[in-house]
């Protein structure tokens, strides 16, 4: 299981997360929701470590860091692979490239079929030997997540995956995370797409204000609990 419990996050005196605990279970899909600056992606980037909490602790099955910590934390790559919303793609490396470039540096062996698949799923013979700058965002965002999932994590974390996708190329997305869903793959989606969390989703947390306001199954997004989840459950539908 990937756990965070009670994690908190400042920057610049500014509080980003308060306090914050969340758990990823195997063969499940979690959808993180709230307005922008609520803390989601700060919430990745700690469960990835990317950075670090300034307290709490981070729990990837049998391994547990607690912070403020004085050793040396290593990310838990491939273990948990993580695609945000920036896409982080190198700009002189073709598609193919980006994508190959973490497997060819962790020694991973006979990926080639493996990774032959993925671009089939996603549709992209056509244009993964081009760069960056030729391609649109949605391609650079299925390279992104083409990447991480090259890497057969047991945790997967997404930040907007969706966010430059069409209902089709999204669909296809969906139907493909409930097949690595199905194989024991733990997911988190960070996502401002309602229709898209209510589809994907086993479980949602609400986050506002640098909390987790509300959390439960997908069920919350019809009956909230929380003045403040029907408010902003209200205004997305009026968007």
């Amino acid at each position: 299981m990937l756990r965070a419990s009670h994690i908190s996050k400042r920057i610049g005196g500014r509080v980003i997360l308060d306090d914050v605990s969340i758990q990823v279970e195997p063969g499940t899909i979690t959808a993180v929701i709230g307005p922008s600056g609520a803390g989601k992606t700060t919430l990745l980037k700690l469960l990835s470590l990317v950075e670090s909490p300034d307290a709490g602790s981070i729990e990837w099955d049998e391994k547990k860091f607690s912070f403020p910590s004085t050793q040396e934390i290593v990310p838990p790559w491939p273990l948990v692979s993580v695609a945000f919303q920036q896409l982080f793609v190198w700009p002189h490396l073709t598609l193919r490239q980006n994508i190959e470039l973490p497997l060819k540096r962790r020694g991973v062996k006979g990926y080639e079929n493996r990774l032959n698949e993925l671009l089939s799923l996603f549709d992209m013979h056509e244009f993964v030997d081009r760069f960056p700058n030729e391609v649109s965002l949605g391609q650079r965002q299925r390279t992104a997540l083409v990447r991480a999932l090259a890497l057969e994590p047991k945790y997967l974390l997404l930040d907007e995956i969706t966010s430059s996708l069409d209902i089709e190329q999204s669909a296809a997305i969906l139907s493909h995370l409930e097949d690595v869903k199905d194989q024991g793959v733990g997911i988190l989606i960070v996502t401002h797409h309602i229709n898209f969390a209510a589809k994907a989703s086993d479980h949602v947390v609400f986050m506002d204000g640098a909390r987790i306001v509300e959390a439960g199954d997908v069920a919350i997004l019809k009956k909230p609990q929380s003045e403040r989840l029907k408010k902003f459950l209200s205004l997305a539908k009026e968007t």
